[in-house]
């Protein structure tokens, strides 16, 4: 899972910062949290306000900082959909 923090470094974008990253250690998600702070790269996901929260390259929240209680619903509905998607993989070798 890859987590990024849109922002330039803002008070608000370091509060989301330290919330994302606590509730990412809270739910033992060893995956570090990536600051995007360059201006064209944080274009490039399409948000208009800051401070925005992307996982897996989508822009999740934008704007607010949540709730810790949230963050941590956002990560583990990621964290669901990750083991989905991870079990419709199947054998690579079942396929010849």
């Amino acid at each position: 899972m890859k987590i990024q923090i849109l922002g330039t470094g803002c008070a608000t974008c370091e509060e989301l910062d330290q919330l994302v990253v606590q509730a990412a250690r809270d739910l033992k998600i060893g995956n570090p949290v990536e600051k995007v702070t360059d201006v064209a790269e944080i274009a490039s996901f399409g948000v208009l306000s800051l401070p925005s929260l992307a996982i897996d390259g989508e822009v999740v929240l934008s704007g607010v900082v949540p709730t810790y209680e949230k963050i941590k619903e956002l990560l583990i509905s990621a964290l669901i959909k990750e083991e989905a998607d991870a079990d419709q993989g199947g054998c690579s070798s079942c396929f010849g």
